[in-house]
């Protein structure tokens, strides 16, 4: 691992397929969740994959995650049901953090950070130094490897169970409290989040390699032993998972 950080070519390679799996699966949550997702967005999302699968550099592979970002999440608040209420509704303009300023965004930034410590864990139980990573270069206190291999569970895992939270209404107004120009969860409001989390961390999906079916928790473990097998030169390269 840490020979292969040095490597520009192992990390460009790595990062195309994080970049171009995370906006795949962005696009299918709209076209599984968005009652009517705007053409125009789609296709920039498809053209952002194909762009990402031949990028040349890691500044150009940002630009392109960038993009996609900004069709997808111009995109998200058509796959939101509620509408909250009081000085909390569910209106979402765009991705805000440090600090979230509205309660999705909240939402989303609690989620990945979980999601994140959740891949540390994994990255201990494989081996790896989770703090040396490829696409997201090391830097202090930041758990690069752990960020790298989230990239295409963001959409699958987190923005998955904020919609169910949201839409199902497990999460609701009474569940945020406002700081100045931050929004936050109460204690009773990141439980309740926790539960849909842990939901989705329970659902089965079929493993396109292997065929067999796995609850998400398992998958975090078995991609990034699949990265450990392509450190090692067992398989060509890394399998990213797209549903």
């Amino acid at each position: 691992q840490f020979a292969l950080a040095e490597s520009e070519w192992f990390a460009l390679k790595f990062a195309r397929k994080l970049v171009a799996g995370k906006i795949r699966n962005q696009r299918t949550m709209l076209l599984r969740n968005h009652e009517e997702p705007r053409g125009a967005a789609l296709r920039e999302m498809k053209e952002m994959v194909e762009r990402a699968e031949r990028a040349r550099g890691l500044e150009e592979l940002l630009g392109i995650e960038g993009n996609g970002a900004r069709a997808y999440f111009g995109e998200f608040g058509g796959m939101i049901k509620a509408e909250g209420a009081g000085d909390f509704p569910f209106d979402f303009e765009g991705r805000n953090r440090r600090p979230p300023r509205d309660p999705v965004n909240a939402l989303l930034s609690l989620g990945y950070s979980v999601l994140a410590k959740d891949l540390m864990i994994s990255c201990h139980a494989v081996g790896f130094d989770p703090f040396i990573g490829f696409y997201h270069q090391p830097r202090f206190g930041r758990a690069s490897l752990a960020l790298d291999l989230m990239e295409p569970f963001r959409p699958l895992i987190v923005d998955s169970a904020v919609l169910t939270a949201i839409n199902t209404g497990m999460i609701g107004s009474s569940h945020f409290v406002r700081a100045g120009r931050s929004v936050a969860l109460t204690a009773d409001g990141r439980k309740a989040f926790f539960r849909a989390y842990e939901a989705r961390m329970d659902t089965l999906v079929t493993h396109p390699l292997f065929g067999y079916r796995v609850s998400y928790r398992r998958l975090l473990e078995i991609q990034t032993r699949l990265l450990a097998r392509v450190m090692d030169g067992e398989i060509g390269e890394y399998p990213v998972f797209v549903t």
